[in-house]
């Protein structure tokens, strides 16, 4: 089994980090915060959720927080703010005070989080009294088609991989699991939605490139193959993507958000 890789920021921003900041923006406005309030990014990666934050949130502060010291480098380097800071931590153990924020969010992080719950807990008390609690995960079943033409492509290669297949190591990327984990952890109003954006491609170079940079699930399995699997794999998604006459390749990404108030 291969493991997921969380130690290029130059490499995860072209997989995932161009698109994450794209549904960040809409997250946002569902969530509609009122400016100068205190944000906790929790895993926060390479900065997509916290930079679009400081972008249209008008925050007082912004801090993230991630286990990945790589990615926590990364952003510090590209997001020079005086608002906003970064440290190296875990959703499971915040490094925080109670109620020391006013909204704690999390992007594309808590199918990744063990024990599930209790990041939620330790986003809860973090969160000041009658907080915003908030989080947004790929639809990995269906609508996050860029790795779903992936996955499928590689059981169709090799049944073994379903195991790998991010549809079923994250069943809570699901609008019911999301709303029940938000009220298991006491949250108050918890409702879920779609977030829906366009996935435009140049090319299928500009589809493909990013799985080789290692980072996350799909991208790892993609360079523990051999050579001659790898060209197997690419050749078969490439056969299975609508590619234009252009060459351009139009896809959509689907998120799950959901939200609740402390």
């Amino acid at each position: 089994m291969t493991t997921d890789k969380w130690n290029s920021g130059t490499s995860y921003e072209p997989y995932v980090g161009r698109w994450s900041r794209r549904v960040a923006r809409e997250f946002l406005s569902w969530l509609d915060i009122p400016a100068e309030r205190r944000w906790l990014d929790v895993g926060c990666g390479t900065g997509a959720l916290s930079h679009t934050i400081l972008e249209v949130a008008q925050p007082r502060e912004v801090k993230g927080v991630d286990r990945s010291e790589a990615f926590i480098s990364f952003a510090r380097e590209h997001i020079v703010d005086k608002r906003a800071s970064f440290a190296v931590g875990d959703a499971e153990n915040l490094p925080e005070d109670a109620s020391s924020y006013d909204v704690v969010v999390s992007g594309l992080v808590l199918n990744f989080v063990p024990d599930q719950k209790r990041a939620v807990s330790e986003m809860r008390r973090a969160t000041s009294p009658k907080g915003v609690v908030a989080a947004y995960v790929w639809d990995y079943a269906d609508q996050m088609q860029m790795m779903r033409v992936f996955w499928d492509a590689a059981v169709a290669l090799n049944p073994d991989v379903l195991e790998l297949d991010e549809v079923r190591r994250f069943p809570i990327c699901k609008p019911e699991p999301l709303t029940e984990l938000f009220l298991s952890a006491g949250l108050r109003q918890a409702e879920a939605r779609p977030i829906d954006i366009a996935t435009h491609f140049s090319d299928f170079d500009d589809y493909w490139s990013p799985f080789l940079g290692g980072q996350g699930p799909a991208p790892s399995y993609a360079m523990a193959l051999t050579e001659d699997d790898r060209t197997q794999l690419r050749e078969t998604i490439r056969a299975r993507l609508p590619i234009q006459p252009d060459g351009s390749i139009d896809l959509i990404a689907r998120a799950w958000a959901v939200r609740g108030i402390h």
